[in-house]
């Protein structure tokens, strides 16, 4: 798949990598999408073949349904999933390939987050969905609840 096809997200998370790892893992609803928006996680099933599902909700009353699955786990470093297909490898019309990592710096982490798509209409449809915006936000809102987390285990 051509780097051309990849949106993606990096910084640099003050807060190590196991409290970025629980926080991704274990407090999903609380930075999934871009407040005001809210998260309601059905199933995150992290290993490979399992299930994603999740209805994202909007202000307005908008609902957004998500569901794929997981294709890689690497416990605390990272998580690849697809829409692709849903629970039971059934194929369905894909958008897009999403990767999470997590690379520790010192006490701090590397957090980079991408999606591939199969096509460059998709990739520009996401794009001007505010891609970018939208998952830097998402990142900041991660890492919030990543140094709350630290922090909580160093009190």
């Amino acid at each position: 798949m051509s780097d051309a096809l990849e949106l993606f997200v990096e910084r640099l998370i003050d807060a190590p990598v196991d409290a970025c790892w629980r926080a991704f893992t274990d407090h999903f609803e609380e930075w999934w999408c871009p407040r005001p928006w809210t998260t309601e996680r059905i199933e995150q099933d992290l290993r490979p073949g399992g299930r994603s599902a999740m209805i994202m909700r909007g202000p307005n009353g908008e609902e957004q349904r998500l569901e794929g699955v997981i294709l890689e786990v690497v416990p605390g470093r990272r998580v690849v999933s697809t829409d692709a297909f849903r629970a039971g490898w059934i194929p369905q019309a894909p958008f897009m390939v999403g990767t999470w990592s997590f690379e520790p710096e010192g006490q701090r982490t590397r957090y980079r987050a991408s999606a591939r798509h199969w096509s460059q209409e998709s990739c520009e449809k996401h794009r001007a969905m505010g891609f970018e915006q939208g998952w830097s936000v998402v990142a900041e809102q991660l890492e919030a609840v990543a140094r709350r987390l630290s922090a909580e285990a160093n009190a």
